[in-house]
């Protein structure tokens, strides 16, 4: 029982990181914004950066998409395992008061 617990908290861990991590991608399109040669020190490294930020929002959205599916999907399974849980603990609490009261001690 204290796998399935360990288990249900990392699922919990994991669905809250991802959606951080989609959040922190919303809020930075690309870190690189604004930086100049004066920052940077070379029209090279700029024209890089500025290549690299073009492609990185390509990348950036479908990653996104991604990370805020994973996030839901890890959110809603975590949800359903305790619910599962909450059911079967509600029913063997209910199997144990018809055996205690059926004439006998519950074992």
């Amino acid at each position: 029982m204290s796998d399935q617990t360990a288990d249900l908290s990392r699922i919990k861990e994991s669905g809250k990181a991802l959606s951080k991590i989609h959040r922190d991608f919303k809020q930075r399109a690309n870190p690189a914004d604004g930086l100049g040669v004066s920052t940077l020190g070379d029209k090279g490294l700029v024209d890089v950066f500025d290549d690299f930020g073009d492609n990185w929002k390509i990348h950036r959205e479908r990653l996104m998409e991604e990370l805020e599916k994973l996030s839901k999907i890890l959110t809603t399974a975590a949800k359903a395992y305790e619910d599962i849980d909450h059911q079967l603990a509600d029913a063997l609490r209910g199997t144990d008061k018809k055996k205690s009261g059926a004439g006998g001690e519950a074992k």
